[in-house]
């Protein structure tokens, strides 16, 4: 991580889910986040230093709609983080080995343009929408 990453202050994200086992699973066993507090209607995690909130409410979730983006149908209502390259390919690899079916397969993006990017998207159990990314040159994360 680097210095200014590490002087950022935590975002917070709450998010609907339709189980807070299937979120623990995901969450917290796949994707190492380190759960929290929690009780018996929500969990929150450990998100890459983000604190993220699975809120059980079965009728609100999921994505539903999609926008192209450099010739994906990327989902509208998502959310991630951005990785260092060698952290972005050990989750590729571990999503993979673990038979997670990707809504857009891990690639590199606007190749050869400011803003190159590897990104994936996939699905948690609730149908919430996913995104890792991570730049070659972070410096790029913000650059037009």
């Amino acid at each position: 991580m680097s210095t200014q990453a590490a002087s950022m202050p935590p975002f917070h994200l709450a998010f609907p889910v339709h189980s807070l086992e299937a979120a623990r699973e995901f969450y917290g066993t796949l994707l190492g986040c380190p759960e929290g507090r929690s009780s018996p209607d929500w969990v929150d995690f450990n998100f890459y230093g983000h604190q993220i909130v699975a809120h059980l409410s079965p009728e609100e979730a999921g994505h539903r709609n999609t926008s192209a983006v450099d010739g994906d149908n990327v989902p509208v209502r998502h959310f991630g983080a951005v990785l260092s390259m060698e952290q972005w390919q050990t989750a590729a690899d571990r999503l993979r080995g673990a038979g997670i079916k990707f809504i857009i397969e891990p690639h590199i993006r606007f190749k050869g343009e400011v803003g190159e990017q590897a990104t994936m998207f996939f699905l948690d159990p609730s149908g919430n929408a996913l995104e890792f990314k991570a730049f070659a040159n972070m410096a790029s994360l913000f650059a037009k």
